[in-house]
């Protein structure tokens, strides 16, 4: 473990206590219009999104832990309908499916839980949610007043709801479950609907109810949500944005607090600060009367297989306070823990009264909760982006840094801002510990480029690529045959496609690639190709990378291959219109050669040269202990991989972001994947990779550091309840707490300055002042 420290002013730790949470088990649920109401006490609580597939039933008990450390009251989850109903009215609660165990889970560790049953729920999931054999149901129209998907949304919710009810895990029989979700963001696309907008969401609405959970349901996003329906906010900014509850008999709730955001292929990371979000939180809790805030995503996990939705990377939200592989995140998963514990010292006063707002200055406000046992809370907010701010409170003055709020529990002291942070920065590293760097590790399988007369499926015209599919597969290939009078060596192909990526053959060779991109997948290939006298065999590879997951009409979309025209030199059309043939899918699928039986019905060869369209297998040993490891596939193209059978995910390395970087290089391995010895790694890359420079990776957190002046609240633990204040908080200075991962230790001290250093965690250096011996002194004691 390597450290490096800024230290500034103060040299001191402290060790904080993780924060209370609240049993589960309520037997009545209700509300009001201040906050959620169980077992007739008023609840603040903060609730964090772990999605049970998104990560590994081996994993659930450390990530639900981790996050009731940080201070979390509630796991919330979707409920993921086409991983439950592959097959209309067959289901499977099995592995990473099994949400019962998943919701236990969340009981045995004494938390509660939201259940977001939608069933339609977007989370950058393939097709929203829905199974795609949705889309063949005859007249069906996606989440409308249409009687085919009313029929299979209420089967399924109800479904769920009686799944929920055989096990007893709604509050109302002793479980955890205090909440329930259905529909989800429909207020975006209500519109489109016309009248048969609102009917659906009453109609949703009156189904949910119907159902007698015996909890409270919510609808995000959902101004018109009915009663007893409670609409919530989903945003950055529901401090800023969010309307209200729609009735004055109900509380003010936010499902999705987004604690980064979503990331696609060729898009940059967008990273949210801990401080912006402890900001907003805050500032729910004061201007908006908040008493529920749930952080989208708490753990994002890794899209598994094909469950991304179009253009999504297969890592999710890895910028959450847990990250991809279940590390705590610093210092948003410290700084937030922290602003959890200071909201909780104030909650008798937030929930008995509604705040009353006070002007401090132009930017500048001060909301004052007082209580019916004359307990008060202060929130001091300094709304102006770029300065500080003194104000003077209750004849007290106070500084506030820039975009900040200062929570004083007893309306005098400051146990917590928003700007400053006292918790630790921690860095995540790889290390390569396996090596796949010779050929003879590897063997290679040229899949086959299908001519017309190998097909079956034919047509007189270009069929729609996913009700060809019907989602069994990523690709299509799509087939023709012509004849040519003459040799013609600058004949011109186009290739119009409505997404999202197309490889071109003639006559058995590549002769062009093209893509789409993320909410703009059509595009048009163009290429010079040469065709031979007599027969000419044309062969196009559509492939998708996941399904749209929003917008109104989703079972209208089109995907794949929509005109093909071939013209010679002179620019007349020798190829427009020709009957086609189709193949779903390629042919190691079809074999299932990423398997240890399908593997061996192919016949693998040593590894050559690199060619488009080849299998890779290779043969491995677990590294040892358990910490998270990863494939580095950063020599790879596109594609998808697979260990022992199970899919970690698509793979596309080849499409750079702005700054000319993979959007995505290491890829999530999880350990229950694995065994012991002779793992089975095989990777179907689509162009021309290198698998010699795939490594296995060790993932861990090598570095962590902190900062502090005296300015700094000091940690929330230290505050101590007496009549006195002098008692009650008796030698309270800002302090920092370093903590090493499990079963690691210090090892080496970078730097340590007792002065004014300046810099972050990553680039650092020592100030004006500065103390000589601030190093020696630290390395003395940790070392």
């Amino acid at each position: 473990m390597r450290m490096q420290w800024l230290w500034r002013n103060l040299l001191a730790a402290a060790v904080l206590v993780m924060a209370g949470a609240v049993a589960a088990g309520g037997e009545n649920v209700s509300y009001d219009g201040r906050s959620l109401i169980i077992d007739g006490q008023r609840k603040m609580l903060f609730s964090g999104s772990i999605h049970y597939p998104r990560s590994t039933p081996d994993m659930w008990p450390s990530l639900i832990s981790k996050a009731k450390q940080g201070g979390i009251d509630v796991i919330e989850t979707y409920v993921f309908w086409n991983l439950h109903e592959p097959r209309p009215g067959q289901y499977d609660f099995s592995g990473r499916r099994d949400i019962v165990v998943f919701i236990k889970q969340i009981q045995a560790q004494g938390l509660y839980a939201c259940l977001r049953i939608g069933p339609y729920i977007e989370g950058e999931w393939t097709y929203g949610g829905f199974p795609f054999w949705l889309h063949d149901v005859p007249g069906i129209i996606y989440r409308s007043d249409n009687e085919p998907f009313k029929l299979y949304m209420q089967n399924f919710t109800t479904k769920i709801v009686s799944l929920m009810k055989s096990e007893g895990l709604y509050a109302s029989q002793g479980g955890p479950i205090i909440l329930s979700q259905i529909e989800n963001e429909y207020q975006n696309i209500e519109k489109a609907f016309r009248e048969d907008g609102p009917l659906y969401v009453r109609w949703a609405a009156k189904m949910a109810v119907e159902l007698q959970t015996g909890v409270p349901w919510v609808m995000c996003k959902q101004d018109d949500a009915p009663h007893p329906i409670i609409n919530t906010c989903n945003g950055m900014k529901c401090g800023e944005t969010f309307k209200g509850p729609n009735s004055p008999n109900k509380p003010s709730l936010w499902t999705e607090n987004w604690t980064s955001f979503y990331q696609v292929y060729g898009q940059n990371v967008t990273l949210r600060s801990a401080e912006d979000i402890a900001f907003q939180v805050a500032l729910f809790i004061a201007r908006k009367n908040g008493t529920y805030i749930n952080y989208y995503m708490y753990h994002g996990g890794t899209n598994f297989g094909r469950t991304a939705a179009e253009f999504m990377i297969t890592s999710y939200y890895d910028q959450a306070p847990l990250d991809e592989y279940g590390l705590i995140r610093e210092p948003k998963w410290g700084h937030l823990k922290e602003l959890h514990a200071a909201v909780k010292l104030c909650s008798e006063a937030i929930l008995s009264s509604f705040p009353t707002m006070q002007s401090l200055g132009q930017l500048q406000e001060a909301y004052v909760f007082s209580g019916d046992s004359g307990a008060c809370a202060a929130f001091l907010v300094n709304a102006d982006n770029r300065r500080s701010a003194t104000v003077r409170f209750q004849n007290l003055t106070y500084q506030l840094p820039p975009k900040s709020i200062s929570i004083l529990p007893d309306c005098n002291i400051v146990a917590f801002n928003t700007a400053k942070v006292s918790t630790q920065f921690n860095t995540r590293s790889s290390r390569p510990v396996f090596k796949f760097d010779s050929a003879e590790k590897w063997e290679q399988f040229q899949d086959v480029i299908p001519q017309f007369d190998a097909t079956t499926l034919r047509s007189q015209t270009l069929l729609e690529q996913t009700n060809t599919t019907k989602d069994a597969s990523d690709y299509l290939w799509y087939t023709a045959s012509f004849e040519q009078d003459s040799q013609e060596q600058q004949a011109r192909l186009s290739v119009k496609s409505l997404g999202h990526v197309l490889h071109a053959f003639v006559n058995g060779a590549l002769v062009g690639s093209a893509q789409g991109q993320f909410r703009n997948t059509s595009f048009t290939l163009e290429s010079m190709v040469a065709l031979n006298k007599g027969t000419n065999q044309i062969s196009l590879l559509s492939a998708t990378v996941g399904l749209p997951d929003s917008g109104a009409f989703l079972e209208r979309r089109s995907l794949g291959v929509r005109s093909v025209i071939i013209q010679n030199s002179l620019g007349v059309k020798i190829f427009t219109v020709f009957p086609w043939g189709y193949q779903v899918g390629l042919l190691g699928e079809k074999l299932q050669i990423y398997t240890y039986e399908g593997s061996k019905n192919a016949n693998w060869s040593s590894l050559g040269s690199s060619q488009q369209l080849t299998w890779y297998k290779s043969i491995f040993s677990a590294p040892k202990g358990d910490g998270p490891i990863a494939l580095n596939l950063g020599s790879m193209g596109k594609g998808e991989a697979w260990v022992n059978g199970q899919s970690i995910g698509r793979y596309w390395v080849s499409f750079h972001t702005s700054a000319g970087l993979p959007s995505q290089t290491w890829y999530n391995v999880p350990r229950s994947f694995l065994k012991p010895r002779n793992n089975l790694l095989v990777v179907f890359e689509e162009e021309m990779g290198n698998p010699v420079n795939i490594t296995v990776d060790a993932i861990s957190v090598t570095k962590v550091c902190a900062h502090v002046t005296n300015s700094n609240p000091p940690p929330v633990i230290s505050w101590r309840k007496s009549d006195k204040l002098s008692e009650r908080h008796p030698g309270r200075r800002p302090k920092v707490y370093l903590n090493c991962p499990p079963r690691s230790n210090i090892s080496k001290i970078l730097f340590a300055s007792f002065g004014n250093p300046y810099g972050n965690c990553e680039d650092y250096a020592a100030g004006l002042c500065h103390s000589s011996n601030s190093k020696a002194i630290v390395e003395k004691v940790y070392l």
